[in-house]
Formats: C-alpha cells, structure tokens, sequence
C-alpha cells in the first residue's frame, strides 16, 4: 500500500494510522474500556500461548508487561488515549482497532529492550527475541473474535464494577424510604385522576421493586456476556489456533476478572451475530425506563409547592429560575430522565447494527465499534444517574403528610369503599352529588338518609369506618 507517516512521538504503528486517515469521522475513538479489555485480553493470551508452548518465557513476559503498561494507563507516554486513536466509525469487524493494540503492545517491547519504536519490522531485532505485533501480540487470534471477546469483557466489567453497585445504592434508599413513608396515607391517581387511597411506602416499594429487577436483568445481561467468542478466529471455525486456546484464555480471562467467562457454545453464533450485546443494550433500556418512572412520579409528586401536587418536598440543589426568585426545580428527575432518553436512543443503534443485512452479514458481525460505544455509554449514564438521584435526591427527599392528609379527604374515590355496602350505582350519584355541590363524600353521606344493600341504616360509625383511609390501602377482611 506505499509508505505512510507515522507521528514520531506516538507508540502505534503503520497499521493505526492508516485507520485514522481513512476515518477522520467523529474524532471519538473506541471507549477505552474497550482498550483496557484489549490489554487485558493480550495478555491472556500470551500466557495461554505459553503455556501451550507457542511463545517463548520472555516473549511471553515482554507481551504482558506492555499490557500492564496499557492498564496503567501509560502515564508516562503521555497518557493511554492518545495512542489509540482511531475513530469508532471504522472497519466494522474492529480490526484497525485490534492492529492498533498489536501495535502499541509491540512498541512498548521495543522501548523496554531500548530498541527504536518500530523495530518489530526488523528481522535482526525479531532474531533476538523481539515481539511481532502480528507474529506474537495476535498469535491464534483474529480482529473477528478479539473485538467481540474485548467489547463483551468491557461491558461486562462496566455492569459488574459500576452499573450494579450504583443501581445497589439506589435500591438500598428507595427501600429505605418505603419503611420510612409507610405511615403516610396518600391518595393514589390513576390516568391523573383521583383514585383510591394508597400509602407512600407502598408506591415507593414499587420502586425498589423496579430496581431489584433491573439488578436481575443485569446479572442476566452479564450472563450472556460472559460467552467469548475467542477462539473462533477469522469465520468460527479456529484456523490458525489451537482447539483449546479459547478455552483456557476464557479460564484465565475468569481469574483475572472474577467473571464467570466461559468459552462460546458455537463460535459461529457469536461472530456472526451479536445477539447477546443487543439483549444487553435492552435490558439497559428497560432499566432506564424503570429509571425514568421513578423519576417522572416523584417530580409529579413533588410538583407546587402550593399550586402543585406538593406531597413531596423536594431538596433545592440549585436557583431554579433567572427571572423567578426562589423557584426550586425538580432538576435531578429532568437530568435522570434525559439519561435515559439518551440510553433508548443508543439502544436503537444498536438494534439496528444487530440487524441481519446491516451489522450482521453472513459469516461475521461489521458494527461492533458502534455498538460497543453505545453500550459502554448507557452503562457509564445509567451508573452516573442512579448514584446522582440517590445522593443528590433520595438522600434529601421529604413527605408532606399534612398535604396528603388534606387531599384525600375531598377526593370523590373515597365512595369506593362504601360499594360494597351500599352498591355501585348509590355510591356513583353520592360522588356525581358531592362534585355537583362542592362537597366531600364524607359530609354527602352524613347528611343524606342512606340504607345499606341489607336494608338497614348507614350509621355515622359505619361511615366513619368504611372512609378510613388508612383501612383502604389493604385488602378487606
């Protein structure tokens, strides 16, 4: 392909920079989890190749001491992402970005045997025991199963290292809330109008209860990640590798992280389609709609604060008005709703790069860069998100009982309590009569000459027990 310029301070290669002038794009390059996957992905290997007597002791050594270097986060090259440029917007197979850490990997050796950056295409320094980035760094391993396999460690470390102990937070304080607002008697809406009673902590264990599910469908997300599809090289079928590389670079891959890796059932499956990232990418989406509800509800609840719903009291973080002084906005729900705004937007792209005939064609899946992208970021959002509403919100969130306590009693859904003893159709025109006359069911009831279903009077005792709010909030006995 000719001679290309090579940046002279910089660890990649010929490879690399190819790539970034082929794809001056977005100028956003592949997540550097997907970077340090890679490391960790290269180093698993030498070992393996080691171990299987492919890779001499010290290759071995030089190839994991660079990947050490790149999770370091190599401070001392001028920081890790500047040697990994090239934009997301690649070949879709991930292979400039693949070549890109063989490169880097390669370099690193020759600085640490004090050989010029890109000796690795000297045969006299490879005699002397020089790393190839392609003989060595890649040795039983293509771009197409070492992209799937790095991008699905990545997101399965960002679930278990971030998502999951920020959604554990999160589920922790809205439990907490739940107990705490038990005693509170509200009164429930549905389709925005007024319905029975129902009690705060019963509304707020619903939402706990949505965030224990989208801790279940995050574990079942990292399950389905945990299938590598290392050792299928080019097409699936392992030409070039060893039949228990896969294998044992998954069980290496396990130590090293404390996942349940395992090597793909059918490697076929797995580098042909990426089905498991879009199950993944939905289960985010569901847990970012979860997300939203809570968010939505709790803005509503706290609407007002005299003209509003108001039985909540939000905590003011900031001014929420340059022109309205003394204005508290509900500014944490509307920043946790654009997260997840943003988290169903990624999760069509990825939908739509898992679909046959676009990223999924025959023999191998080409938009791996892009969903990758999308998934880390839901992840890293929805993790910022969760830890920003309970620390920011939850930590600070208030009950208005009096405001709860004044709303129910001119609520017309208190005669629901009273069908069974009066009978649906009675109850309806006590409700039609209190609207019409600006009254509560209460004090209709109180003036009115009621008989029960049996026939007999409706007593104040009656009344008075049957609009109890707090006795609506349970199944009668």
């Amino acid at each position: 392909m000719g001679e290309v310029q090579v940046p002279r301070d910089v660890l990649y290669g010929a490879s690399t920079q190819r790539a970034v002038l082929n794809f001056p794009v977005s100028g956003r390059p592949v997540p550097m989890a997907v970077i340090r996957a890679y490391a960790i992905l290269k180093s698993a290997c030498a070992k393996v190749n080691q171990d299987l007597g492919d890779l001499n002791n010290e290759r071995a050594k030089q190839i994991q001491d660079a990947c050490e270097k790149i999770l370091d986060g190599l401070a001392d090259q001028g920081g890790l992402p500047r040697h990994f440029p090239v934009d997301v917007f690649q070949t879709g197979s991930g292979t400039s970005t693949n070549m890109n850490v063989n490169e880097v990997i390669a370099n690193l050796v020759c600085q640490a045997r004090g050989a010029p950056i890109g000796s690795s295409k000297n045969q006299s320094y490879l005699d002397a025991g020089g790393v190839h980035p392609n003989n060595h760094v890649n040795m039983g391993q293509s771009s197409n199963d070492t992209f799937p396999t790095a991008m699905h460690l990545a997101c399965a470390l960002a679930l278990k290292d971030d998502l999951d102990p920020a959604l554990a937070r999160l589920q922790s304080k809205l439990g907490e809330l739940a107990k705490s607002f038990d005693d509170i008697v509200k009164i429930g809406r549905t389709h925005l109008q007024d319905a029975t009673p129902i009690r705060l902590g019963q509304e707020f264990s619903g939402y706990a209860s949505q965030i224990t599910h989208a801790r279940d469908r995050l574990h079942r997300a990292q399950s389905q990640l945990a299938e590598l599809a290392l050792g299928g090289t080019a097409v699936g079928t392992g030409l070039n590798t060893r039949p228990d590389f896969g294998h044992r670079v998954a069980q290496e891959l396990a130590k090293t992280t404390a996942l349940e890796l395992r090597e793909a059932d059918n490697h076929f499956e797995a580098q042909h389609a990426k089905d498991a990232v879009v199950e993944t990418s939905a289960h985010l989406r569901t847990i970012a709609i979860s997300l939203s509800k809570i968010a939505n509800d709790i803005r509503w609840m706290g609407s007002g604060p005299r003209c509003g719903i108001g039985e909540l009291k939000i905590p003011a973080v900031q001014p929420g008005s340059s022109i309205m002084p003394g204005k508290v906005n509900p500014v944490i729900c509307e920043a946790a709703i654009m997260v997840s705004c943003k988290v169903v937007g990624n999760d069509a792209t990825v939908a739509a790069a898992g679909l046959g005939g676009v990223g999924s064609i025959l023999d191998l899946a080409v938009a791996m860069p892009v969903m990758a992208e999308a998934v880390l970021d839901s992840i890293d959002i929805l993790a910022g998100a969760s830890n920003m509403f309970t620390d920011n919100l939850l930590d600070g969130l208030e009950a208005d009982a009096e405001r709860c306590k004044s709303l129910i009693e001119g609520s017309l859904a208190m005669v629901t309590s009273l069908v069974p003893v009066i009978g649906y159709d009675l109850s309806a025109r006590i409700a039609y009569q209190a609207f019409d006359e600006g009254k509560t069911v209460r004090e209709i009831l109180n003036e009115s000459d009621i008989k029960t279903i049996k026939g007999e009077p409706l007593t104040k005792e009656m009344i008075d027990e049957m609009l109890d709010p707090m006795s609506m909030t349970e199944p009668r006995e």
